[in-house]
């Protein structure tokens, strides 16, 4: 399935074709193995292949994906997410718009507002408090807009200041697509307002790379969280694409994975046999799953490759 130049907003969610992203993190062992990895998940059927961007644990995020696509035809690939305050909004755009040239039109840069502390420590940033980080988002985001879509930017802010700023390079696609993903009020309402694609996680992050509040990781949390962001997209309620990040696929015995889950994460082995972010069970189990996603409004789900992701493949083909 071929989406297009503009995932993001091919139509209404029911004429909309549900997509699977996979996103992985493992640093392969060479080319070779990288781009042998690319071909496996398009044969699989999933539609993006998405890099993440942590220092010192992964491949960085877009030379990547040039390669990735030189293995493959119809896959599309993504950032998910870039940490917003390792990039200047324009040297960003600069970079996304050579991966967009490079790899045929094919890229969706996903951006998020970073909350890995010690990242930010190891590299010498300041680790500001999460409003500070999200407002900066919030003023990168429609900068990076602009500057994909060709123009000519000045701007002075209280975070950025660009001087005739242009990227120099016209884009394959006509609009590249930006998701932003997260979860707090202030972050969906900046994806609702300006994204292509909003991504929807369940969880609130605290310090270092540990999730401390799992808030909305149920079906409930999830409801709640797009009808805040059915709130503030106003016209553009159609033309936004929900987006569930799922942290665990798992077949089998629903009950087994859902223990040791809550072994090893300290939470009751019930939210994950519950929980739109946890997909158990058999490939009807699955399946039922993405249905109800549909049914919520999302249309379009990630999942970890080192997390199962492959056991969506019987899924993915159902959709077809």
């Amino acid at each position: 399935m071929h989406l297009g130049a503009l995932a993001g907003t091919v139509g209404p969610v029911t004429d909309r074709p549900f997509r699977f992203g996979v996103s992985a993190t493992a640093i392969p062992a060479d080319r070779a193995a990288w781009q042998d990895q690319a071909r496996r998940y398009e044969d699989l059927g999933f539609d993006v292949l998405l890099l993440a961007d942590h220092l010192g644990v992964m491949l960085p995020p877009l030379v990547p994906l040039v390669s990735a696509a030189d293995a493959t035809e119809r896959l599309r690939l993504g950032t998910f997410v870039l940490n917003n305050d390792f990039w200047h909004p324009s040297l960003l755009a600069r970079d996304a718009a050579a991966t967009d040239l490079l790899t045929g039109g094919r890229l969706e840069l996903g951006l998020g507002a970073g909350h890995a502390q010690g990242e930010y420590e190891s590299s010498g940033l300041t680790y500001d408090r999460p409003g500070v980080r999200v407002e900066r988002l919030a003023e990168a985001v429609p900068l990076l807009r602009r500057l994909l879509d060709g123009e000519t930017v000045d701007h002075d802010g209280p975070h950025y200041t660009l001087r005739a700023a242009a990227t120099g390079i016209a884009t394959a696609q006509h609009r590249v697509p930006l998701l932003v993903g997260g979860n707090g009020d202030r972050l969906l309402a900046l994806a609702a307002r300006h994204a292509d694609i909003v991504g929807l996680v369940g969880f609130t992050s605290g310090t270092g790379q540990v999730h401390t509040d799992l808030s909305h990781f149920t079906w409930a949390g999830l409801a709640e969280r797009i009808a805040h962001v059915r709130r503030h997209t106003g016209d553009r309620a159609d033309a936004i694409e929900l987006n569930v990040l799922v942290q665990q696929v798992a077949t089998g015995d629903r009950r087994a994975a859902a223990d040791r889950l809550a072994a090893q994460i300290g939470q009751p082995a019930e939210l994950f046999l519950d929980s739109p972010f946890v997909m158990l069970g058999s490939p009807d189990d699955l399946a039922a799953h993405v249905a109800r996603l549909r049914d919520a409004g999302v249309t379009y789900v990630v999942a970890f490759a080192e997390r199962g992701a492959a056991d969506l493949a019987p899924v993915i083909a159902r959709q077809r």
